[in-house]
């Protein structure tokens, strides 16, 4: 599986979890958010060309931890179109999944 992938103008991001699943949800969208920051820069764009991003979180009682986070990261003059939906994800202590899509 590939964590991302580079087609036209377009870089298509798996979805990514925490390197530290025991960790709790800020500190889980914190790691994501980074590790997002550096695969997107890789393909040589930036969170400020983000199109769109789904979040999954395991409990959506979460919300609000997780989203404070994002808020602080997202870049305030180009925020993507966005879902967040509560789902079981594939471990039980991974609580927080993003993926998102971005232009070159």
């Amino acid at each position: 599986m590939s964590r991302a992938v580079v087609h036209g103008d377009t870089v298509y991001l798996a979805g990514i979890v925490a390197g530290n699943p025991d960790a709790d949800v800020a500190i889980q969208t914190r790691q994501i958010l980074e590790a997002i920051d550096g695969l997107l820069a890789t393909a040589g764009t930036s969170k400020s060309k983000i199109l769109t991003a789904t979040i999954w979180l395991a409990d959506m009682s979460t919300f609000g931890e997780m989203n404070s986070v994002w808020d602080a990261w997202v870049d305030p003059g180009n925020t993507p179109a966005r879902a967040t939906v509560e789902a079981r994800l594939a471990a039980p202590a991974y609580k927080v999944e993003i993926m998102v899509i971005a232009a070159l």
